[in-house]
C-alpha cells in the first residue's frame, strides 16, 4: 500500500502486479501483464512487490530468479537483481520473495533458494550476502528459507526466517459435559533483526 492508500497485489498466475485506488475494483496493471516470460515487458510468477515513495514498484520473481523495477506509468520493468539464471552467484537469486528498498535505492532481497539476504545497492550488476549464506541451518549465521523484510523507522531490517519455527502449545479449557479438546499448536516464525549500521557496511 502506498502513502495515497493505493493498495498493489501481485497476480500469480496472471503474471502481472495490479494497483487498486481507493473506491475501484478492477485496478490497474502496473507491471507485467503480457503473459509469462524473461523479456523486460514480462513477469513470470510474480511473488512479492514493494512500492516507494515515488510509486516505482518492485517486484521479485519466482521463476525469472530476479527483482524488477517498474517506474510509475513504464511499459517494460528494470532488472535491479538477479536476472542470470538460478543460482548462488553473486550476480544470481534462486527463488527470490521479499524485497524492500532503502531511500538510496538499494534493494534488499530475501534469497529464499540460497538461505541468503542480499543488498544490491543502486545499479550494481551483482549483490552483497548480508545475512545467510552458510548453507540451510538454524545455527546464528545460517537462514532457512527466508521470505519477508522490512524496516522500522530506525532503519533497521527485520527478516522473517520461514524454515525456523517454535511452536508454542497449550490446552484449551476442558468444559462441561464435553470431550477434551485437541492441544492447540501455535506456528510462529524466527524474525531476525539487523541494526542499520550492520546492513549497510
Amino acid at each position: 500500500m502506498d502513502e495515497n492508500g493505493s493498495l498493489y497485489v501481485t497476480d500469480y498466475g496472471k503474471h502481472e502486479v495490479r494497483r487498486y485506488r481507493r473506491g475501484e475494483s478492477q485496478g490497474t496493471v502496473v507491471a507485467g501483464g503480457n503473459g509469462s516470460g524473461n523479456r523486460l515487458d514480462q513477469l513470470s510468477r510474480p511473488q512479492y512487490v514493494f512500492v516507494d515513495r515515488d510509486h516505482s514498484v518492485y517486484v521479485s520473481e519466482w521463476e525469472n530468479h530476479r527483482v524488477m523495477k517498474w517506474v510509475e506509468g513504464a511499459k517494460q520493468g528494470i532488472v535491479v537483481a538477479g536476472g542470470q539464471g538460478k543460482g548462488n552467484g553473486l550476480t544470481q537469486l534462486y527463488d527470490p520473495r521479499g524485497v524492500v528498498v532503502d531511500q538510496l535505492g538499494t534493494v534488499y532481497v530475501a534469497d529464499w533458494g540460497n538461505d541468503r539476504i542480499m543488498r544490491w545497492p543502486k545499479g550494481a550488476t551483482q549483490g552483497t550476502v548480508i545475512v545467510g549464506g552458510n548453507g540451510r541451518g538454524e545455527q546464528s549465521n545460517q537462514l532457512k528459507g527466508p521470505i519477508g523484510l522490512s524496516f522500522d523507522r530506525h532503519g533497521n531490517l527485520y527478516v522473517v526466517d520461514n524454515g525456523n519455527e517454535w511452536y508454542r502449545k497449550g490446552r484449551k479449557k476442558k468444559r462441561r459435559n464435553e470431550k477434551r479438546r485437541k492441544e492447540n499448536i501455535e506456528k510462529k516464525r524466527r524474525i531476525i533483526k539487523i541494526s542499520k549500521k550492520e546492513h549497510r557496511n
